[in-house]
């Protein structure tokens, strides 16, 4: 997804909002459960975008029907190195309404893990606010 990748790319993260679903659900690579909705996802994602270093997309992949994304990323978190994808799905309006984010090698994923948990009582206080905004 072009808007959505050049989005990320430019550090422009209201942009990358915008594009989100109100009822999107984001899973994560390294919790359990899925995160329902657009608040707790705008905020997970703002705070990844601080705790990923030197982040690129790679490749851009694309499925049959233009609802189906794969864009392919390499980061580093600390001294650990990664490689992951996005994986995107489109609603019937064009917004995101599906995103599930895999990441590789295990030692790159628990240096993600820690880095966003301690982060993440930072993560529920934002997308509470901006839920109460949004009211």
């Amino acid at each position: 997804m072009r808007a959505f990748r050049e989005a990320v790319e430019a550090g422009d993260l209201d942009a990358v909002e915008a594009l989100l679903a109100d009822d999107v659900v984001f899973t994560s690579p390294v919790v359990f459960k899925p995160y329902p909705g657009k608040a707790i996802t705008a905020a997970i994602l703002r705070t990844v975008s601080q705790v990923f270093e030197d982040f690129r997309y790679e490749r851009e992949l694309g499925g049959g029907d233009g609802r189906d994304h794969a864009l392919v990323f390499a980061a580093r978190v600390g001294e650990r190195e990664l490689t992951g994808c996005d994986f995107i799905h489109l609603d019937e309006n064009g917004l995101i309404d599906e995103l599930t984010v895999m990441v590789r090698p295990l030692s790159g994923a628990q240096a993600l893990a820690a880095a966003m948990g301690a982060r993440f009582e930072d993560i529920v206080k934002e997308a509470e606010a901006r839920s109460a905004a949004a009211s």
